[in-house]
């Protein structure tokens, strides 16, 4: 993922969103290969890359990608979101199953769904 300023993006998805910190190393000195993910025991995980330095080095790769997450308890989920300051939209319960979208910190949208 592209992100404009990595400390606010780990900020977000480690206090915020409840991931946790997985890989955290160096790229030079302007920027870092930060990795976050779900939890310790899940191998899935978001790379917070800087968007300035692929603009420096490849412009027309950046896009913002679109991103499905899965819960098991939405209800919790979208309560955690929400106290902690995240941009939530409203919780759709729809006959195929329930969802909410919620944005970052730099307004990418993500949506949440719940898995039974």
């Amino acid at each position: 993922m592209y992100v404009k300023d990595q400390e606010e993006a780990k900020e977000f998805w480690i206090n915020k969103a409840g991931f946790v910190l997985k890989v955290e190393q160096p790229m030079g000195p302007d920027f870092s290969w930060i990795e976050v993910g779900p939890s310790e025991d899940e191998f899935t995980t978001l790379v917070l890359y800087a968007k300035e330095a692929m603009e420096q080095h490849e412009p027309s790769k950046v896009s913002h990608p679109s991103i499905l997450f899965s819960t098991t308890d939405i209800d919790a989920s979208y309560k955690k979101m929400k106290e902690n300051g995240v941009e939530v939209g409203e919780m759709l319960r729809m006959p195929f199953g329930t969802m909410f979208s919620f944005n970052d910190q730099d307004g990418n949208e993500y949506l949440l769904r719940e898995d039974k």
